[in-house]
């Protein structure tokens, strides 16, 4: 059976939200509320694996988010041990994400990465907006609330 989920990319998306050096406010509040989950002890976290928000359309098999692999203790995540019971995620590429490292800086923990995000959000910078109008062009599923 062949792996519902392809492997991190090298980097993290230049938007992605558990870079240090992305600016704060280009997801919405609910995007920036599910890194939290992840921090939670593993029994409580969610079972599915987190995304790239710029590599899923939904036509192939989904990337693993690379700042989600970089940043959680991949021991831990429960996201990851369930994708590979179920045989959703086969073996190399469980692999590429337990070894995953980013070249760039990431937040220590999910929380880290929510609070930067979303403390831009009822004023985002200029450099936000465009990120935001860069994103929505890329994701034409995304509809502004």
């Amino acid at each position: 059976m062949a792996s519902s989920f392809r492997p991190p990319a090298p980097r993290p998306c230049e938007s992605c939200p558990y870079r240090c050096d992305v600016p704060s406010g280009i997801w919405a509040q609910a995007e920036y509320d599910k890194l939290r989950a992840y921090d939670a002890d593993t029994a409580a976290q969610p079972p599915g694996v987190f995304l790239c928000h710029q590599a899923d359309d939904g036509s192939t098999a989904s990337r693993v988010c690379a700042g989600w692999a970089g940043c959680h203790d991949t021991n831990e995540l429960l996201a990851l041990r369930l994708a590979v019971i179920t045989g959703r995620m086969d073996s190399a590429t469980h692999a590429a994400v337990t070894d995953y490292h980013s070249p760039v800086p990431l937040f220590p923990t999910g929380s880290d990465a929510a609070a930067h995000g979303e403390a831009g959000i009822p004023a985002p910078s200029h450099q936000a907006r465009r990120m935001i109008s860069k994103i929505s062009r890329t994701r034409t599923d995304i509809v502004s609330e």
